[in-house]
């Protein structure tokens, strides 16, 4: 019976030798020992705003009028001229509209893990990270830690 138990607890002890150790992740959920992992000191808007309205729209008239007045005879063409400008513009304002939202970015400022520095990574979007979150930096851009 000894030799059964002493054999038992030597097949344990192998097995737990083989298991693979907790991950550097599991401890607090965030990477330990990583070298692109911090935590946020501070976020700011750093967008640049184009101020100037119109020029998508306007362009967008034209075009859309210009295409309206090659449809119908007469009335109906004076009719499709305007309802092309209309389009054309509302069009041409939306998409001037997005070009400028896409200019908007954030500067997200972060104290690295590895050596107390803090860097500042310039980027279009926070995935709602808030000041004191821990994150990574994956391809220039600031993530949250899972």
């Amino acid at each position: 019976m000894f030799k059964n138990t002493l054999a038992a607890g030597i097949v344990t002890l192998a097995l737990a030798a083989l298991a693979p150790t907790q991950s550097a992740q599991a401890r607090d959920g965030y990477y330990r020992g990583c070298d692109d992992c911090g935590r946020i000191v501070r976020i700011e808007s750093a967008g640049r705003r184009d101020n100037r309205v119109g020029g998508g729209t306007v362009l967008g008239a034209i075009v859309g009028g210009a295409l309206g007045n090659q449809v119908g005879k007469g009335d109906g063409r004076k009719a499709a001229t305007i309802a092309g400008a209309v389009a054309g513009g509302a069009i041409g304002h939306n998409i001037e509209k997005d070009r400028r939202r896409s200019n908007y970015s954030y500067r997200v400022s972060v104290r690295m893990d590895r050596d107390g520095r803090v860097r500042t990574y310039d980027q279009y979007d926070t995935y709602g990270l808030r000041r004191g979150d821990r994150v990574y930096i994956s391809g220039g851009e600031v993530l949250p830690a899972r």
